[in-house]
């Protein structure tokens, strides 16, 4: 089974960010992206109408990461510490050397090849310094930029799960992509 120690915390470095922890800090800008209806329309989860909503998230993020059992990282600018978006690894199949990659941007910063960045440094974390063999993504498969953008990534669409998600009184379909380590 895969034994985690994220400790110390791996902040990354790309070319245009800086991933780095998540801290209380951040709840207002993290705020402003879980209270986004364009970006949280895809993601299944409750839009945020309070600030002690998100301030929960960190804590279960912090939680998670005290614990060895999930990663989130703050996507922020060089320059900047302002948070854009979170990227990170909050489902873990440690007896699979597995882990599912979830993300969310701002929507002010959509197509601009931030995610892709964040995520290839991410998938390369998950790899080299984490353990991974394969990483999964699951989406909504109507959120047609988040599905190019693993298949740009490297990711193949394994498959497609009909009606498994029930979300706001219907049910979801869910397209789950992977990515395995290189050889």
């Amino acid at each position: 089974m895969l034994e985690l120690d994220l400790t110390p915390f791996p902040t990354l470095h790309t070319e245009r960010l800086i991933l780095r922890a998540i801290t209380a800090e951040d709840a207002p800008a993290l705020f402003r992206i879980r209270s986004d209806t364009r970006i949280m329309k895809h993601i299944g989860r409750p839009i945020a109408t309070q600030m002690a909503e998100v301030e929960q998230l960190i804590e279960r993020t912090l939680t998670d990461l005290r614990e060895n059992n999930g990663i989130s990282w703050a996507i922020t600018l060089h320059g900047d510490d302002i948070m854009l978006g979170t990227i990170g690894y909050y489902r873990l199949k440690k007896e699979h050397y597995r882990g599912e990659v979830g993300y969310a941007l701002h929507s002010d910063h959509w197509r601009k090849g931030i995610m892709r960045e964040a995520l290839e440094a991410v998938v390369t974390c998950g790899f080299e310094r984490l353990g991974f063999h394969s990483i999964e993504a699951i989406t909504d498969p109507r959120n047609e930029a988040s599905n190019a953008l693993l298949l740009r990534c490297g990711f193949n669409r394994e498959g497609l799960f009909k009606e498994d998600f029930f979300w706001n009184g219907e049910f979801l379909d869910s397209a789950v992509y992977s990515r395995l380590a290189p050889v």
